[in-house]
């Protein structure tokens, strides 16, 4: 695997609440771990939220040992969730705080993807899919044929979530197994991204030339292009060797 990641506070906001984390090498059991996290509250909340949850995931996998990827997955954001709901609760400053969180490790060609709220995993080759799907109100709505997919896009309740990190004593993410072909990529992002970008140009940006490093720097050039109306994190990984 080869990856990049990269966040940007965007055009309007005064503090980057997204937080990512990438590595190719062994993170614990983990032989490469991808994360991206949207923190939500207030001015210090949001900030905490995200960079707690990804950065205690990261700590606790690092003492995990070979087990199925998925068990561990679920085992760490739940012991993560019950720390960030427990310093909301205690801290008046972080009250309320949550944030989004998507994974995913590849092993042997397959992705195992862990997600909850409304950050994005796409699996692109040669043509771009998106693979999770989002826990937000307005993602409900179409699913039960109340709303159409093409007026999701702008509804004006559409950065209402229904699920997040930290927001409850449980938590309940969802899981995907993705088939990893040969110079494949995955495309984990915040939704400052996939709110300002549709997915015909993130197709487009996946299917060019370039490092992961300069696919993720156009990625965040088309979010501030379009008016960077939200913090914006893109970690992008190639399956090099089919491995």
């Amino acid at each position: 695997m080869k990856s990049f990641g990269m966040t940007d506070i965007g055009r309007k906001r005064k503090v980057n609440q997204d937080y990512l984390f990438f590595s190719d090498e062994p993170v614990g059991c983990f032989p490469n771990l991808y994360i991206v996290a949207d923190g939500m509250g207030g001015h210090k909340a949001g900030d905490k939220a995200s960079s707690y949850a990804v950065n205690r995931f990261v700590e606790l996998a690092r003492k995990e040992t070979k087990e199925l990827p998925f068990l561990v997955m679920e085992r760490l954001l739940n012991e993560v969730n019950e720390e960030v709901y427990t310093l909301s609760c205690k801290e008046e400053q972080y009250s309320g705080m949550g944030t989004t969180f998507v994974a995913a490790t590849v092993v042997d060609g397959t992705a195992y993807i862990m997600n909850i709220g409304d950050s994005r995993l796409y699996y692109f080759d040669e043509k771009i899919h998106q693979v999770t799907m989002d826990h937000s109100l307005v993602e409900e709505l179409v699913r039960a044929g109340e709303l159409d997919r093409a007026e999701s896009r702008n509804h004006p309740q559409k950065n209402i979530i229904t699920k997040a990190v930290g927001v409850a004593e449980d938590v309940q993410p969802d899981f995907f197994i993705v088939d990893m072909k040969e110079n494949s990529r995955i495309l984990l992002c915040s939704d400052g991204l996939s709110n300002m970008v549709d997915d015909e140009k993130l197709e487009e940006i996946l299917s060019g030339e370039g490092t992961e490093e300069e696919l993720a720097e156009k990625c965040i050039e088309e979010a501030l292009f379009y008016g960077g109306l939200d913090n914006i994190a893109v970690v992008i990984a190639q399956n090099r060797n089919g491995r």
